[in-house]
């Protein structure tokens, strides 16, 4: 298991305002459940969801767009967090602040590789790019203004109360979202030639590969390569189009989510899972090019797919008609 190290710096309110929160608001029950679930908002499973909705069934360059957005968040955040390096709350002695959410649910919650350090909120920042690019995107529907605002909200105080963040972690995180939102974008219309534009962001990402040692920074580091060589792939080679039927929508969504998860797991078995867990080179190479496998699988070759489904679906339209 991975080791502790660490440094600890907090305001004495962070830690006073975390301790009334569990004290007050309590570790279980229907509240706890719905308050701690609120971090499900920027999380990866809700992500990947939102995204492949977009990028597979409604508006495949909005995915696109979405994707980077949170991809770039995903790597940049524990590049902070692994220069920082500040514990969590948790491990602040002489408070009693507790950890009510583990961020993998799989390992220890001192397993600092496993749960990465605090500073900043990276569910926080997530939400703030995700929701953020849908309100940048839909500019003229207050509704998704309004989800911009208030589910990053939520988000960050749902960090705060299950113990895995410190307040100051998420309002960061919550600057680091507003300044991607403003900075990807821009340096896009900037880098007309994509492959400059790639390299640039790349230049920014890749020195993380030599002093990070938690995993969330080399999955998102894959992902992020993975991403970039799907994109071209599939503009060459699938060329998919999108849908306006939702259920066909939401059945393109599942069957990406089920692959996504599905050969994650598939890539993880010809490995020891103690290379994997155990925060040395090989097994953050060995991860790197997993997540790039597959996110390079569900989005440049999985839409192939849909030229077999949407000949099913018009065959049935034609029946039914």
């Amino acid at each position: 298991m991975a080791g502790t190290a660490g440094v600890i710096f907090y305001f004495d309110w962070e830690m006073r305002l975390m301790e009334w929160l569990q004290a007050n608001l309590g570790s279980s029950g229907f509240g706890f459940w719905l308050l701690s679930n609120m971090s499900a908002l920027g999380e990866q499973l809700l992500l990947v969801l939102i995204m492949g909705f977009v990028y597979w069934g409604l508006d495949k360059e909005f995915g696109k767009y979405i994707g980077l957005n949170v991809l770039i968040c995903n790597v940049w955040n524990p590049m902070i967090k692994n220069a920082v390096l500040r514990l969590r709350p948790y491990f602040v002695p002489g408070y009693n602040v507790k950890l009510l959410r583990l961020v993998d649910t799989e390992a220890d919650a001192m397993d600092i590789a496993a749960q990465g350090y605090s500073f900043p909120s990276g569910h926080t920042a997530n939400a703030v790019v995700a929701y953020g690019s849908l309100a940048v995107h839909e500019k003229k529907r207050r509704l998704f203004w309004g989800l911009a605002i208030i589910l990053p909200l939520l988000v960050g105080f749902s960090r705060v109360y299950v113990g895995a963040h410190y307040p100051t972690d998420v309002l960061c995180g919550w600057l680091i979202g507003i300044v991607i939102l403003a900075l990807i974008p821009w340096l896009r219309r900037k880098i007309e030639n994509r492959w400059l534009f790639y390299a640039v962001l790349l230049l920014t990402t890749i020195p993380g590969f030599f002093y990070c040692t938690s995993n969330d920074y080399f999955s998102s580091f894959g992902m992020l390569i993975g991403f970039m060589l799907a994109e071209p792939f599939e503009e060459r080679f699938v060329r998919f189009g999108n849908t306006s039927n939702i259920l066909r929508c939401i059945i393109r969504t599942l069957i990406g989510g089920v692959l996504f998860f599905g050969l994650n797991e598939v890539l993880k078995l010809p490995f020891p899972k103690e290379l994997l867990d155990d925060g040395i080179f090989i097994g953050h190479v060995i991860r790197t090019l997993r997540y790039a496998a597959v996110i390079f699988l569900v989005v440049g070759v999985y839409p192939v797919l849909f030229r077999l489904t949407d000949r099913i679906w018009k065959r049935k339209e034609r029946t039914d008609g």
